[in-house]
């Protein structure tokens, strides 16, 4: 019986006939491909891009300087230094990340009490040298600066689930 079935199959062509009509059937459905560079695919709010650091909205940046993303890091990428404030505050001199060493795990976003340190919606960071991906405060300033608005709008959208 299943010589016939073996053969039945090979003269009317059965694997051919239905493989052509999956094809014929997803031809005329929506296109699941993206042009990438021009069409970009939506994020999840928890997605783990590039580092920013975060400012208030009186501009006054918001780590407070207490190490808790230096102590948790668990590639020890992140260096912070901290001297005080005439008003008796602690802010950082130094705040670096060496994004080389970096894992994305989200521990840093975790562990800080004020949102400063964000990881933000950015993916498209590649650089041409190591260097470029040193980053220091100056430019997780800026990255939190350019990335500011999808930045609250994530958090907001996580926070009930914090």
């Amino acid at each position: 019986m299943a010589f016939f079935d073996r053969a039945a199959r090979t003269i009317f062509l059965t694997e051919l006939v239905s493989g052509m009509w999956l094809t014929f059937r997803y031809m005329f459905k929506k296109r699941v491909t993206i042009n990438y560079p021009y069409e970009k695919g939506p994020l999840s709010p928890r997605f783990r891009g590039e580092h920013a650091l975060r400012r208030y909205a009186t501009g006054e940046e918001r780590c407070i300087a207490c190490k808790l993303c230096e102590a948790v890091c668990p590639a020890q990428a992140i260096t912070i230094e901290a001297e005080p404030r005439p008003d008796g505050s602690r802010r950082t001199t130094r705040y670096d990340i060496d994004m080389t060493k970096c894992i994305y795990c989200g521990f840093c976003q975790e562990a800080c009490p004020v949102d400063a340190i964000v990881e933000g919606p950015n993916y498209e960071f590649a650089t041409e040298t190591r260097e470029e991906l040193m980053y220091d405060k100056q430019k997780l300033l800026a990255n939190g600066d350019r990335w500011e608005r999808e930045i609250a709008a994530n958090l907001r959208a996580d926070a009930p689930y914090r």
